[in-house]
């Protein structure tokens, strides 16, 4: 399970080293796709295998169904770490990210999710949760 959140950033190459907590669990093959709120996902292959077999099960005849598969498989890139614990993360997946060189990587259970410390930074202003939205949504959410 990946958990926990590490600062690091993109080398020249646009390689970002793997926090060695996570390169055990990750393999020296993954697949890094868009994720959400314009952070990237790095999958290990057995998470993604499992990830793709539900986007198989979606219904081929809704429209937003086979847009949210297209959004996954379409930016999908499989990767391999190298010796020293990199990955580079592929052009279309860093424009996207709007990734150039401080990255913040958090463990998000099954995946793991990579950010621009700038947009990060945004994200957190603007949707910041303090104790009490933090125990409305344990409640709400049954934990």
């Amino acid at each position: 399970m990946f958990m926990g959140s590490y600062k690091n950033s993109i080398d020249a190459k646009y390689r970002m080293i793997v926090p060695a907590k996570y390169r055990e669990e990750l393999g020296l093959k993954c697949v890094i796709t868009q994720g959400i709120d314009r952070c990237l996902y790095i999958y290990p292959m057995a998470e993604w295998e499992n990830f793709a077999e539900k986007l198989k099960q979606l219904p081929k005849a809704d429209t937003r169904a086979r847009n949210f598969v297209r959004h996954f498989y379409g930016n999908a890139e499989e990767c391999e770490i190298d010796r020293q614990g990199r990955v580079t993360i592929p052009l279309a997946l860093r424009d996207y990210g709007n990734i150039n060189k401080e990255l913040l990587t958090i463990g998000d259970g099954e995946k793991i999710e990579v950010w621009s410390r700038e947009i990060w930074d945004e994200d957190q202003a603007a949707n910041q949760m303090d104790g009490e939205d933090i125990a409305r949504g344990m409640e709400q959410y049954g934990i």
